[in-house]
């Protein structure tokens, strides 16, 4: 599985991406965890807020940083 995350480097960027490898940790999740930072990359996800969420090279969230639950069923939902 291929998890991004997508967003500038703000401080709520940096959450979700912790959050997501808190996330995968305690799912036992075999991932590898990106972070893109480069705004054209973002823009050709068609995200227009950030942090955002990318699994498997799908945009699943978008513009806030969910809580621990939620964010584990997205990655549970979301595995191939």
């Amino acid at each position: 599985m291929e998890i991004k995350v997508l967003g500038t480097g703000c401080p709520k960027c940096k959450a979700l991406e912790q959050a997501t490898q808190n996330a995968i940790n305690e799912l036992g999740v075999q991932a590898t965890i990106k972070k893109v930072e480069d705004i054209v990359d973002i823009m050709n996800y068609g995200v227009m807020r950030t942090p955002a969420l990318v699994i498997n090279e799908k945009v699943v969230l978008s513009g806030r940083v969910p809580d621990a639950k939620e964010l584990k069923e997205i990655i549970t939902k979301n595995q191939q």
